[in-house]
C-alpha cells in the first residue's frame, strides 16, 4: 500500500535540497521601512517572486512574479547568463537575483535576458526597452539609471527612458529589434573581450561575480575589462547529441595563461580614465569597493597568492596608491565583505595573524582568538557586523565589534545569540537587520528582522515566512571531536538503532578539502547523510585538515600534500572513533562529490587496506587540469613543481599515482556538461584503471554539469549509490 508521498531522494530533488520555497537575497531600506527578498510561492516552484515587507504596515506584497511578466512563457537564458547561474551554483528559475539603489526604492533584474525595474514602495514592475540579452543589471545610487551588461558591453539606460539610443532593439524583447532608450559605456574592442563580467577564475575561486561598480555620486562607474584572448580553449561536447557543435571554454588550467583583466572609470559623459597598477606582479583582481568612506579599493594577488595588495585609485588620473599589504609565505586569502572603508575613512580587512583570523579596522585587530572571522557582512557608523565561528567550528554566528565610540576599548558580542550552536548570517542597513538561522535542533532556517540599539540591545520586528517543504526524515547529526587533532565530525546512525542491532557498515561522506565545511549545526546540511544512514550505515562526515572555519594553521596545513593529508584525517578520524560508534571496520564505503569525489577515489586506491568501495563523483584527477587560482594556491606552479602535481593527483600520463593493491570497486558519476571539472577528469582515470586492469563502473550524465539540479537524475543518483555500496560491501 502507498500513500502517494514522494521518496526522500524524490522530495531531496523536487525541493532542490528544500531550498524552494524559503526566504532568501535581502535588501533593507536605510529608513527601516522595507525588507526586499526572494521567495518562491511553494517548496516545489522553481520560479523565485521579488517581495516587499512593509514593516510599517506589517504586511507582505510581491512586486515581481515572473510568470505574469513573462506572460506564462518558459525563460530563456543567454549563455552568459547560463554561465553566471553555473558559477553561482544556482539551480532555481524567475528573479534568481536583483540589485537595488541605495534608498531600497528601485530594484533592477533580469527575465528571459530582458531588463525589468520594480518601484519597492508600490510595488509595480516595468520592463525597459533596451539591447540584449541583459546580465546584471545594477542601479545607480540614486536610483535614475540602470548600468548593465550585453553582447559585451557595458551599456546604460535611464530608469525614466530619457536617454538616447545609439542602437537598435525591441522593447521585451532583447534580440534589438525595435528603438531603445539605452546606450554604450564601453564597447568590446575584440572577439574575446567583455566589459563589466566577472571572468571565470574570479568567480569560480575568488567570490566575485560582479564585473562594474557605481560611484557613490551615480556619475561614473568603475568597469572591468577582460580579455580571454590569452586562455586556452577548451571544447564542451554534448556526446547524446553529436549533431550540436562543441561549445568552446576558455579555460585556464593550472600553469597556463590567465584572462588579462583591467579596469578602467567610465562617466556617464562619456570620458575614460585606465586604472593603472603593476599587473605583471598582481594580476589578479580580487575586490573592488567603492563607497562614500573613500575612493575606489582594490584588492589584487599576486600569481603565487602568497602576496596581495590593497590600493586606492585616484578617479582623477586613475593612478592606484597602495594602504597595505599582506603577505604568507604559505598563501593569503581574499574575504567576503572586505576590504571596506569606515564612513569616516579607516580600512576594514581580515587578516591571519599570530595563528588567528582577526578583524582589523585600520591597523587595530578589533577580535583575537578563539574567534576566527569568516566574513564581512555590514560596517556601520561605529561597528562592524561580521561572521565568525569560535571554539566550537560548528557553531557560525552573526556578531559585532566596535571601532569607536563606548565600544572603542575592544571586544565583540553576537547578534541573536541561542542557547545551543547555529549557523547564522546577517545583512543590515542602519539599525535594520535580517538574521537567519539554521540549527541541528530545527528543520530548515528562521529569519528575523531585528532592530539592534547602539548599545548592543536587540528587538525582533518581525518573521519571514517560509514556505520550502520539511522533509519526511529528521536528521540526527552526533558531533564529536576524533582523535589527537579533535577533527570534527558528526556521525548519523539509521533511525531507531539500539545496540543490539550489533555493527553496522561504515560510509564516510565527506568533502573534506577546501572552501567546504561539512560538520555544521544545521538540520539540512546532513539530511542526506542520514538518509544513507537510514539505508543501513554508520555514516560518518569528518571535517579533517584544509577545510575552513577553524584556524589559519588547520586551512594551510594541505599546502603541497594536498592528498596525503586530506585523506590521513578522514582515516584518524574512522579509527578514533570505532570505540565509541558500532563501525564495522571490515566494510568501510566512502562517496563524495567534486573534491569529495577526489577524496573517495584517494581512498580507494592509497587506502585499500581501510576502505573497501568509493563512490567517486565529478573527481579532479589529474591535478594540472583544474584551475590556475586554486591549484597554484595549494600545489605551485606545475612546471616548477612536476612533482608535485604527480604525487597529488590520482592520474599521471603514466597512469594511476600511488594506487595499491588489492583493488576496491569503484562508481565514477560525472556530468558531461561540467565546465568546472570537465569529464576528462573521469575519463582519464578509467583509462589508467582500465590499463592496470581495474574493473570499475561508471555512470556518465548527460547535459548535467557540476550542479545536478535535475529532479530525475539528482533521486536517481542516489538510489544507484545505495544499489552500488549494498552490492560492494556484501550488504543483504
Amino acid at each position: 500500500m502507498t500513500t502517494g508521498q514522494p521518496s526522500f531522494p524524490r522530495q531531496y530533488a523536487r525541493t532542490q535540497r528544500f531550498t524552494l520555497g524559503a526566504p532568501r537575497g535581502y535588501a533593507l531600506s536605510p529608513d527601516g521601512a522595507r525588507v526586499v527578498f526572494l521567495r518562491s510561492a511553494s517548496g516545489t516552484d522553481r520560479a523565485q517572486r521579488l517581495w516587499v515587507l512593509d514593516l510599517d504596515e506589517g504586511r507582505e506584497f510581491t512586486a515581481a512574479d515572473p510568470l505574469t511578466l513573462l506572460a506564462g512563457a518558459d525563460e530563456e537564458l543567454s549563455p552568459e547568463e547560463q554561465a553566471r547561474r553555473e558559477r553561482t551554483r544556482e539551480g532555481s528559475a524567475g528573479v534568481v537575483g536583483y540589485a537595488v539603489d541605495e534608498a531600497v526604492e528601485l530594484a533592477a533584474f533580469t527575465l528571459s535576458g530582458r531588463l525589468f525595474v520594480s518601484e519597492l514602495r508600490a510595488g509595480t514592475t516595468r520592463e525597459l526597452p533596451v539591447q540584449g540579452p541583459v546580465v546584471d543589471p545594477r542601479p545607480s545610487p540614486d536610483g535614475r539609471q540602470v548600468a548593465f551588461v550585453a553582447q559585451g558591453g557595458l551599456r546604460v539606460v535611464a530608469v525614466d527612458g530619457a536617454a538616447t539610443s545609439d542602437g537598435a532593439g525591441a522593447p521585451g524583447d532583447g534580440t534589438g529589434n525595435g528603438p531603445t532608450a539605452d546606450r554604450i559605456l564601453a564597447a568590446p574592442d575584440g572577439p574575446q573581450v567583455t566589459w563589466g563580467l566577472a571572468e571565470f577564475i574570479a568567480a569560480e575561486e575568488m567570490g566575485r561575480h560582479r564585473g562594474f561598480w557605481w560611484s557613490p555620486d551615480s556619475d561614473r562607474l568603475l568597469a572591468a575589462r577582460v580579455d580571454e584572448s590569452p586562455v586556452r580553449r577548451w571544447w564542451i561536447a554534448d556526446p547524446a547529441h553529436p549533431d550540436r557543435e562543441p561549445a568552446a571554454v576558455a579555460y585556464p588550467a593550472a600553469g597556463t595563461a590567465n584572462a588579462v583583466v583591467t579596469l578602467a572609470l567610465l562617466g556617464l559623459d562619456g570620458s575614460r580614465t585606465e586604472v593603472t597598477w603593476d599587473h605583471v606582479r598582481y594580476p589578479y583582481l580580487a575586490r573592488v569597493h567603492w563607497s562614500a568612506g573613500g575612493p575606489p579599493l582594490l584588492l589584487v594577488q599576486s600569481r603565487d597568492q602568497r602576496e596581495q595588495r590593497y590600493l586606492t585609485v585616484d578617479t582623477e588620473t586613475g593612478a592606484t596608491r597602495t594602504v597595505h599589504d599582506d603577505e604568507d609565505e604559505v598563501w593569503v586569502e581574499p574575504f567576503p565583505g572586505a576590504p571596506a572603508w569606515t564612513p569616516d575613512g579607516r580600512l576594514v580587512r581580515i587578516a591571519d595573524e599570530g595563528g588567528a583570523r582577526k578583524l582589523f579596522v585600520g591597523d587595530r585587530p578589533l577580535t583575537g582568538a578563539p574567534l576566527h572571522v569568516r566574513a564581512v557582512l555590514d560596517v556601520g557608523e561605529d561597528d562592524v557586523l561580521f561572521s565568525a565561528s569560535g571554539t566550537d567550528m560548528k557553531d557560525i554566528g552573526v556578531y559585532r565589534a566596535w571601532f569607536r565610540g563606548s565600544g572603542d576599548q575592544g571586544g565583540w558580542e553576537r547578534v541573536g545569540a541561542r542557547p545551543h550552536p547555529t549557523v547564522s548570517s546577517a545583512v543590515r542597513s542602519g539599525e535594520l537587520v535580517v538574521l537567519s538561522q539554521a540549527s541541528a535542533e530545527w528543520p530548515g532556517a528562521r529569519v528575523e528582522v531585528l532592530r539592534l540599539d547602539a548599545d548592543g540591545g536587540e528587538k525582533t520586528l518581525a518573521t519571514l515566512a517560509s514556505y520550502a517543504e520539511e522533509p519526511q526524515l529528521t536528521a540526527r547529526p552526533r558531533f564529536v571531536l576524533a582523535g589527537e587533532r579533535e577533527i570534527p565530525c558528526a556521525v548519523l546512525l539509521p533511525t531507531g538503532y539500539t545496540e543490539a542491532d550489533g555493527p553496522l557498515p561504515v560510509l564516510l561522506d565527506p568533502y573534506g578539502g577546501p572552501h567546504g565545511q561539512r560538520v555544521v549545526a544545521a538540520h539540512h546540511a546532513h539530511l542526506t547523510s542520514q538518509w544513507f544512514a537510514d539505508q543501513g550505515f554508520a555514516v560518518l562526515v569528518a571535517d579533517g585538515r584544509g577545510t575552513p572555519g577553524r584556524s589559519p594553521g588547520w586551512e594551510k596545513a594541505i599546502s603541497r600534500e594536498l592528498a596525503a593529508v586530506a585523506l590521513e584525517d578522514q582515516v584518524d578520524a574512522l579509527r578514533a572513533l570505532a570505540g565509541s560508534f558500532p563501525f564495522d571496520l571490515e566494510r568501510v564505503a566512502i562517496r563524495g562529490w567534486s573534491f569529495g569525489g577526489y577524496l573517495a577515489a584517494l581512498a580507494a586506491l592509497r587506502r585499500p587496506d581501510v576502505f573497501h568501495a568509493a563512490v567517486v563523483g565529478a573527481p579532479v584527477t589529474d591535478l594540472r587540469l583544474y584551475d590556475t587560482h586554486y591549484q597554484e594556491r595549494y600545489l605551485g606552479h606545475p612546471d616548477q613543481e612536476p612533482a608535485v602535481y604527480a604525487e597529488n593527483s590520482l592520474v599521471t600520463d603514466e597512469g594511476l599515482s600511488g594506487a595499491v593493491e588489492p583493488h576496491r570497486p569503484l562508481m565514477i558519476v560525472h556530468g558531461l556538461a561540467d565546465d568546472n571539472v570537465v569529464v576528462a577528469h573521469a575519463l582519464r582515470l578509467s583509462a589508467a584503471l582500465l590499463a592496470a586492469g581495474r574493473p570499475h563502473e561508471g555512470l556518465p550524465l548527460s547535459g548535467v554539469t557540476h550542479m545536478t539540479p535535475q529532479e530525475q537524475v539528482a533521486e536517481n543518483l542516489l538510489l544507484l549509490q545505495v544499489d552500488f555500496l549494498k552490492r560492494s560491501l556484501g550488504m543483504t
